[in-house]
């Protein structure tokens, strides 16, 4: 499709509703593509840091560009009647029954509906389950008076980024698109293929596009399950299930390898397949197999202490009483991201069964209750690696034996057994 020509960039104005880890990237890379940006933000510590060119969010690509490409942050929702192009960027979580909640999404089409220009594109990156769209947006809009197609054009993009690679992130990813009319897909597919260098796939249905999201995380979620489950299995039989892995990976075709872990964090895996087991079930079918996967993922946290509890009563210790240090708080290496992540239910098992908790993690310290590495092995006779920093490569079994550590579960598998096992540490993997 034909792209927008410079003129009209300098023209357009975008308005990136929630500056988060979805919403901060992609207003930084509509600026950099020359729109004139808008970041609505109700955080006001946030919206400081923004305007002063500071990334509020660890990630590279902010780092390196948002003071080269700064937008204007605020929280004046009467700046949208400026946009020409509204982009919806809220959360959407699941409460603690693991139902999804929609209120932000609502709210946030209420208040663009509220202050929209006549014409103007708006589309939702929200994570939402198929019909989300229809059953709740395009009435939003109506009932403000909206016509769709004409005073306004709605279309869904969900959203795709992954914090801390530095292969794959907001400037490159393939997206798809769909809409509620020919006219305002074209618009969609126009903007996005204008600020983004990877394929935009038109989906003919906007539906469709919903969908793509959560088969994409629920598809990562059986996989993860899969091999949870025979972590579990192998645990038993006395098998290596990281070296399995590596082996079966030697098939040139027809095999994924996915690896356990302690738990699955981050705001999509956990909780996208949810969005699509509820929907579906209010139109009568029930998701067994995306249940079953979401049971055993959910159970990792507390499978991950039961391992912990085994290999103390081996060296004759109980888990109550005994100081346990857990490594890392973010749900994936590298990142400053701990939504949804295994930490806090490994915390909550930990302290049912009356461990004294110490935890360090170099990218979240405010949350961590101890202020260096060093510190926390002095203080643990047992430790949890939650997620595999890079700051805790320096981990081997000299270190470990150093300080006196009696026992380490592995929950990412990432240290080195051998090693650890020779220092007189014990060493317990997920599945190895």
């Amino acid at each position: 499709m034909k792209k927008n020509n410079p003129s009209q960039k300098e023209k357009e104005t975008v308005c990136v509703v929630g500056l988060g880890y979805v919403g901060l990237p992609l207003a930084v890379r509509t600026k950099e593509k020359g729109y004139n940006v808008i970041g609505l933000e109700l955080d006001k510590k946030k919206i400081e840091l923004i305007n002063k060119k500071q990334s509020p969010i660890e990630e590279v690509y902010l780092y390196e560009n948002l003071p080269k490409h700064p937008i204007r942050a605020t929280d004046n929702a009467k700046e949208i009647k400026k946009a020409d192009i509204v982009l919806i960027c809220v959360p959407t979580p699941v409460d603690e029954y693991y139902n999804p909640d929609l209120t932000l999404v609502q709210k946030s089409c209420e208040m663009v509906a509220k202050n929209l220009k006549k014409g103007a594109l708006v589309v939702l990156e929200s994570t939402v389950n198929p019909g989300v769209s229809e059953e709740v947006v395009h009435p939003i809009f109506e009932s403000f008076g909206h016509k769709i197609g004409s005073d306004v054009f709605i279309a869904h993009c969900p959203e795709r980024i992954n914090p801390g690679d530095s292969k794959w992130n907001v400037t490159n990813i393939p997206r798809v698109v769909g809409a509620f009319t020919q006219k305002g897909l074209k618009k969609s597919v126009e903007f996005y293929e204008d600020i983004i260098d990877g394929e935009i796939r038109p989906m003919k249905h906007i539906r469709e596009a919903e969908a793509c999201k959560v088969v994409e995380n629920s598809f990562r979620d059986v996989n993860i399950a899969f091999v949870n489950e025979l972590a579990k299995s192998f645990d038993a039989l006395d098998i290596d299930i990281k070296d399995v892995i590596d082996g079966a990976s030697t098939k040139p075709f027809a095999f994924m390898p996915h690896y356990p872990s302690c738990g699955i964090g981050g705001h999509c895996i956990p909780v996208d397949p949810y969005y699509l087991i509820e929907r579906a079930k209010r139109a009568g079918f029930d998701h067994k197999f995306l249940r079953t996967s979401r049971a055993i993922n959910n159970s990792m946290p507390a499978y991950t202490v039961e391992l912990l509890q085994d290999k103390l009563n081996e060296v004759k210790m109980p888990l109550n009483g005994t100081n346990v240090g857990i490594l890392g708080i973010a749900y994936k290496p590298n990142v400053d991201d701990d939504r949804e992540s295994p930490y806090y239910d490994i915390v909550n098992a930990l302290e049912k069964h009356g461990a004294k908790i110490h935890s360090f993690d170099p990218h979240i310290k405010e949350k961590s209750s101890v202020k260096t590495l060093a510190t926390l092995l002095k203080k643990s006779d047992a430790i949890i690696l939650v997620t595999n920093h890079k700051e805790f490569d320096e981990i081997n079994g000299k270190l470990l034996k150093k300080n006196k550590i009696k026992v380490i579960i592995d929950g990412k598998n990432t240290l080195n057994k051998k090693d650890i096992e020779k220092n007189g540490v014990v060493y317990k993997g997920i599945g190895r």
